[in-house]
């Protein structure tokens, strides 16, 4: 008994000795996102900590030469999942030349046609060079399940919209390609990052009836700052404390506006701005996302994260593993159908604007000016003028 107990009293003297504190977990490897400057559109790249790829739109079509050479620098190998968040040129417009120089393993878009020349070209493109093509369908034998795809250590990319045929497509909106882009909650520990596309008010709206927690760290703010889009509403539900604007320096449209910019900051949200700040780098250890803007001299700004789970009700949805859940055709390269509006319309340019509109485009009825040029076919138009975004003729 008295050799037993000169053994306890041993392990009590050597558990109290310094140094001998229980291992602390080590630290969760960084998650990193780049928010590309590309000038008047839209383009970010995800690195998860294991290395996967995950690029959210490509930027217009002059932003290739720059962004190329970039995703060079930052991805070895092919590109694991592409998402086109809706057929808009400032989104795809640099998909053509980023897949064929550094490839992509998976393509994701929202699935809704759209007759435009630099959509049908990219699907060519995806149709030659891309091994998977996915929309967000939700899994038929689980259709309230939201697809999930795994990018390891934990990270999740929760697609929140489209959800066809569960949900049919948004309609009569102020754009329904916009209205249909792709939103997707990227979640990393505590924290999380929210991509919105262009999303439109009737957007947020439909999200806002669903059981969805959208409460994230880093918010992608729709439509370039537009003020439409990023409803006081969204805005309180998705409790931004950092925002991401990509937008063109001088552009055409005024973009971020100030209502946009006036409702982000009753959120209290820190804004970044691709125009005045140049790429914006986010990383995030699980905890903490910080904030590093390329130009100027702003010091980096550090948030501190508040959420797990992409879901308020019931458990965290297991959706896909690795980007095979879903709706997964062969890249055929052809076109959905055409709408309605592709055969047989006019399309309307205003006197002192470069860019025309579909004859039934809402802008119109909204223009202050009378004084316009109507074309009989869309070539005849974009030999004068390019497309307008509201409605993308």
């Amino acid at each position: 008994m008295a050799f037993a107990r000169l053994l306890l009293v041993l392990f009590a003297l050597l558990a109290a000795l310094p140094g001998r504190a229980a291992p602390q977990a080590p630290p969760l490897k960084p998650l990193t996102v780049y928010f590309f400057d590309v000038g008047q559109g839209d383009a970010a790249l995800i690195v998860s900590p294991t290395g996967k790829t995950v690029l959210i739109d490509g930027g217009p079509p002059e932003a290739d030469e720059a962004l190329v050479p970039r995703l060079r620098q930052l991805v070895q190998g092919p590109i694991d999942l592409v998402i086109m968040t809706h057929p808009h040129l400032d989104h795809l417009g640099g998909l053509v030349k980023i897949i064929q120089a550094v490839g992509a393993r998976r393509f994701m878009d929202p699935g809704f046609n759209h007759p435009s020349e630099s959509y049908r070209k990219l699907l060519d493109v995806v149709g030659q060079k891309v091994g998977q093509v996915m929309t967000p369908t939700p899994n038929p034998g689980s259709p309230e399940t939201l697809l999930t795809v795994g990018l390891g250590e934990g990270v999740t990319l929760t697609i929140l919209w489209p959800r066809t045929p569960r949900d049919a497509f948004l309609d009569d909106t102020r754009s329904d390609v916009n209205a249909n882009s792709i939103v997707a909650k990227l979640t990393y520990g505590k924290t999380s990052f929210l991509f919105t596309g262009d999303a439109e008010p009737e957007t947020e709206a439909f999200l806002l009836t669903r059981p969805i927690d959208f409460t994230s760290t880093v918010l992608k703010v729709a439509h370039h700052g537009g003020k439409h889009s990023s409803t006081a509403p969204f805005l309180a539900a998705v409790k931004p404390q950092a925002a991401v604007i990509s937008c063109g320096s001088g552009n055409d449209y005024g973009h971020p506006t100030p209502e946009a910019l006036q409702r982000l900051g009753d959120v209290g949200a820190r804004v970044f701005r691709t125009d005045l700040q140049g790429e914006v780098l986010a990383v995030s250890n699980g905890t903490t996302v910080t904030l590093t803007p390329k130009k100027g001299r702003s010091a980096p700004v550090v948030v501190t994260g508040r959420t797990t789970s992409p879901v308020a009700k019931g458990p965290m949805p297991s959706g896909a593993s690795g980007a095979t859940r879903g709706k997964v055709v062969q890249a055929s390269g052809k076109l959905p159908a055409a709408s309605a509006r592709a055969s047989g319309a006019r399309y309307v340019g205003l006197k002192g604007s470069e860019v025309f509109h579909s004859e039934d485009c809402r802008a119109l009825e909204r223009a202050k000016t009378q004084e316009r040029t109507v074309y009989k076919d869309r070539a005849s138009a974009m030999r004068e003028r390019r497309p307008a975004k509201d409605c993308d003729p």
